[in-house]
């Protein structure tokens, strides 16, 4: 076997395997964005400052009780994404009074409002969500600036599906996996770029060690 040869082969499999490996976790990357949440508003499910990890949903997949990251200029946020919870979709009918908030008639069983509290000490409302369209409530009910204090500006302050942009992901495997890949593909492609050039560095020793034969014939 040519001197080398094994190092060489291991480069020429470890290398398209590390790039796939990287390309891999750029895609799962994009894919599973990470925030910053930018306010208390959502406490104590997310606090100021916390990392979260979110996935790009079209509009028809938002569902009641999801948590979203919206775009929402007509509610002064120019800039960064707001976090919201998912209340109310096209048809629902939700209300409230001094002791919960209703959907359909319905009381909501809500373990995740801050203190328990689901009304924050804000006035009441009644809002027919019309079709295409999303009601989002904070977590921290007395101290969130959500649909409840919006309905001057939009129906209900209710705000476009269309304004969803992600979807905080119920589990961070997809993210997780995307910086395991990014950082597993880039250590396999660097061994395999290294045996690579080891290789060859081992085969052009080998060929510089061996003198040409001598043209002369000894007598």
């Amino acid at each position: 076997m040519r001197p080398g040869r094994g190092l060489r082969v291991a480069g020429w499999v470890l290398v398209p395997l590390g790039a796939l490996l990287v390309a891999g976790g750029l895609w799962l990357r994009s894919a599973y964005p990470g925030h910053t949440v930018p306010s208390d508003s959502m406490r104590p499910t997310y606090g100021s400052g916390d990392r979260l990890f979110a996935e790009r949903i079209e509009p028809s997949e938002v569902r009641r009780g999801d948590v979203v990251l919206v775009s929402v200029p007509e509610w002064g946020i120019r800039e960064g994404l707001s976090v919201k919870r998912v209340i109310g979709v096209g048809g629902d009918r939700v209300t409230s009074d001094d002791r919960a908030v209703y959907v359909n008639g319905r009381p909501l069983a809500e373990p995740y409002v801050l203190h328990g509290d689901p009304i924050g000490g804000a006035p009441g409302f009644d809002v027919k969500v019309p079709e295409g369209r999303l009601f989002l409530l904070g977590d921290n009910r007395g101290d969130s600036l959500d649909s409840r204090y919006h309905q001057d500006t939009a129906p209900g302050g209710t705000v476009p599906v269309s304004a969803v942009k992600e979807r905080v992901a119920d589990s961070p495997l997809g993210a997780v996996g995307a910086i395991a890949g990014a950082f597993g593909g880039g250590v396999v492609l660097v061994v395999g770029a290294g045996l690579g050039l080891g290789g060859w560095l081992a085969g052009r020793a080998r060929r510089t060690a061996v003198p040409p034969a001598s043209p002369y014939v000894r007598v």
